[in-house]
């Protein structure tokens, strides 16, 4: 079974984003060069939640991006805005065509392989399970995971129980639906959008008392995703595993961790990537990428960490890159 059909959705802006989504859209046309669905870089556009929105405003980025494939469009920030960029990516949706499959990926996201091979099945959504148990962080008094995700299905009329995996222990985090934003898809960017809106909005603006000492922010998009998308029929194994986040994608965050952790395959791709003249002078000019790809500062990185014995947590990856002094986003 293969996918087709499809359209990706990115979220633009200048900088970081800017540089990534070079690098994503590349590694697209290279791995994936059947790909013939449209390519949508959404863009914040200035106005009341975003005064200073970061557009990209580099004419060679625009163009560059364009030649990859990519339709630039502009989209309002109506409920987030700067104060949660997060937000980028559920308002951004509205900008897809209704009814039309679709596919959102972080920019900080390389394609491996043939995207094509991916069985997506657009009616059953799903989301990366790349994910660390960053919510909730339960009080040692309570509630605990069971009280505070049983509040949220009960907000939106869900059935709890049928999201539980119930091969994991209670009160562990892992036995409730959880997912990393950073893909996700359905067969209608304006239907999943909309809910997807609705629900963060309403745990926002109203949380249920059992949240009372829990964070939202960053994690806002995180905590309606699952909901999300166990209201439209999807599940946690909705995709073969080690496809996306996997063999076929890399979500890898930040350069220093890509090289710290990630397979020789990942490294070998950006790596390559990076040697094309066609896009190799626009992404020196990002310093990360410069000193990580082209002095060869993450090599350096990759030579500190045994890959087969890492740490845990991210958090530890982290500071031990800082503690070197390689530390760069």
């Amino acid at each position: 079974m293969t996918s087709t059909g499809f359209n990706i959705l990115i979220v633009g802006q200048s900088g970081r984003l800017t540089f990534e989504a070079i690098l994503l859209l590349a590694s697209l046309r290279l791995n994936t060069p059947g790909f013939s669905g449209r390519l949508f870089v959404a863009e914040p556009q200035a106005g009341p939640l975003w005064p200073r929105a970061r557009t990209i405003k580099n004419e060679a980025h625009r163009t560059l991006l364009k030649k990859l494939g990519a339709e630039i469009v502009g989209f309002e920030s109506r409920h987030f805005g700067a104060t949660y960029p997060y937000g980028n990516k559920i308002e951004a949706l509205s900008v897809l065509p209704k009814g039309e499959p679709f596919l959102f990926l972080d920019t900080d996201t390389l394609v491996l392989g043939d995207l094509m091979s991916v069985p997506f099945d657009f009616d059953v959504p799903s989301a990366s399970l790349r994910v660390e148990g960053t919510w909730p962080t339960p009080d040692l008094y309570g509630p605990g995971y069971t009280e505070i995700w049983a509040s949220l299905y009960a907000r939106f009329g869900l059935d709890f129980a049928s999201s539980l995996d119930l091969s994991q222990p209670d009160e562990y985090w892992r036995r409730y639906l959880y997912f990393n934003a950073g893909f996700f898809y359905y067969r209608c960017p304006h239907e999943f959008g909309e809910r997807f809106l609705n629900y963060a909005l309403s745990i926002r603006d109203d949380p249920p008392k059992e949240l009372v000492c829990q964070s939202l922010d960053p994690w806002l998009d995180q905590i309606a995703l699952p909901l999300v998308i166990h209201s439209l029929g999807g599940r946690r194994d909705a995709l073969p595993f080690g496809l996306m986040d996997g063999r076929i994608t890399c979500h890898y965050r930040m350069f220093p961790l890509l090289y710290a952790r990630e397979s020789d395959q990942v490294v070998e791709v950006l790596e390559t990537l990076s040697k094309d003249q066609a896009i190799k002078p626009i992404l020196k000019q990002y310093d990360p990428i410069k000193f990580m790809v082209y002095h060869g500062r993450g090599h350096k990185v990759r030579a500190m960490f045994d890959r087969e014995n890492l740490p845990r947590k991210e958090k530890a990856l982290r500071n031990k890159i800082r503690k070197a002094g390689h530390w760069m986003r």
